[in-house]
């Protein structure tokens, strides 16, 4: 057949058929290749991390006080606090880095995040403890574990797991040694009984969080919604003004939409998407407050800086979003998934304590980004805002973080745009 020119006119191909492309090898090889990669990383990052604490535990910070000032008992040369606290420190060297604190030092640890609990020896433990072996005995001396549950509710409990044990093995020590005194030799059954195991271990608060606080997971979440926000802001501002522009299709449903092509460099392209990302994230993490902290009731006090630290947080995950979808193109939001999210979570120290995941881990919480920000809300909500407990190096992180995302995404897209690298020809209107 021709047209009116004499010209043949070209056939419309038949629309291909899914039962024939389900028959494509070339088809499903890398669908197949991503998805199997992706589902085996993620497992391996996610579970690795989290299946066997207790093995990687190592260095936990816990504080141990010795207030005790007693002459020792008959025989021995160091009172009974001195002689506990060096017994419990030898015990647990690999898995516990002991703070030697006294009583003012280990509350204020405890309040600047610095130690996950604290174990006390109180003043008058050893006369207390003599006692018990005298006519005048009528209760067991007390060790007071503080907890900290700022930390986090794994952490916290993993604390208190470890000084508990460690007291109560103190305490079975201190049998072994009354009962080998000649003044328990006097006691009766129900005193012989009450010296094999003579002190009693409580369990108190040591730096109070509020009621609304997730049991110290509030910062972990809270942080998850900062760089979530950060992240899916800046994807959707990146395919928005990319359609915008006129270089991706537009698909709502079955309607399809092509704008013309503007002509414009990466460069300028990124300078756009960068600055949308910094005036929109004024309202998501207004949003992000508004919702968790009026809806919601989360406790939370600094109400402006935490609202300061939220904005530039957010921002600093979205500027490394777009600069790494400028640097990677069509794969540039699953190098920013895997670089903000996918690492990030398993590394953030928020949940689980960085001494209780495994060594790459903990090489990976020196630079990632969520490890950083989660430091310095957990410094905001629970701490007081004080620098000491890591809201200055999260600062100092969250601006090193965002020069070198305008650094890298700059030199890229300038070194494209000189190597004539275009996205695409500009098309007529």
């Amino acid at each position: 057949m021709a047209d009116d020119s004499g010209q043949p006119l070209r056939e419309t191909p038949a629309p291909a058929r899914a039962s024939r492309l389900l028959r494509l090898p070339k088809l499903w090889l890398v669908p197949t290749v991503l998805t199997g990669l992706l589902a085996l990383l993620l497992s391996l990052l996610y579970m690795g991390g989290i299946v066997n604490p207790n093995r990687a535990l190592h260095d936990l910070p816990i504080g141990i006080v010795n207030a005790d000032r007693d002459e020792p008992l008959p025989g021995q040369r160091e009172n009974l606090g001195t002689l506990i606290t060096r017994s419990v420190i030898d015990g647990t060297s690999r898995t516990v880095d002991w703070h030697r604190l006294t009583d003012a030092r280990a509350r204020d640890e405890l309040a600047s995040g610095k130690i996950y609990g604290a174990l006390v020896v109180p003043a008058g433990f050893t006369d207390s403890v003599a006692a018990l072996t005298t006519e005048d005995a009528r209760a067991r001396p007390t060790i007071t574990v503080l907890t900290n549950p700022g930390m986090g509710s794994f952490g916290s409990s993993l604390a208190i797991r470890i000084t508990q044990q460690a007291a109560q093995q103190a305490s079975l020590n201190i049998g072994k040694e009354l009962a080998a005194a000649p003044a328990t030799a006097r006691a009766g059954s129900t005193e012989r009984l009450l010296l094999a195991d003579p002190v009693a271990v409580t369990t108190k608060v040591g730096h109070p969080i509020g009621q609304n606080t997730g049991l110290g997971l509030a910062a972990f979440y809270y942080t998850l919604l900062l760089v979530l926000a950060g992240f899916m802001g800046a994807n959707i501002i990146g395919t928005g003004v990319d359609s915008g522009l006129g270089y991706p299709d537009t698909e709502i449903g079955p309607w399809h939409t092509r704008r013309p092509t503007v002509p414009i460099s990466r460069t300028q392209t990124l300078l756009l998407k960068m600055a949308m990302t910094a005036g929109l994230t004024v309202l998501t993490t207004t949003l992000i407050m508004v919702a968790t902290v009026a809806i919601l009731g989360m406790d939370a006090s600094h109400l402006p800086l935490l609202w300061i630290y939220s904005y530039c947080a957010s921002l600093a995950v979205g500027l490394g979003v777009q600069a790494i979808n400028a640097a990677f193109g069509g794969i540039g939001q699953l190098v920013a998934m895997f670089v903000f999210i996918v690492l990030g979570l398993p590394s953030s120290g928020a949940n689980v304590p960085l001494q209780a995941v495994p060594g790459f881990y903990r090489f990976l919480s020196v630079f990632e980004p969520m490890r950083q920000l989660s430091d310095g809300v957990r410094a905001i909500l629970f701490f007081d805002a004080r620098a000491d407990a890591g809201l200055t190096r999260a600062w100092l992180m969250i601006l090193i973080g965002s020069a070198l995302a305008l650094l890298f995404g700059f030199a890229m897209t300038r070194y494209y745009d000189r190597r004539g690298l275009h996205r695409l020809t500009p098309q007529p209107t």
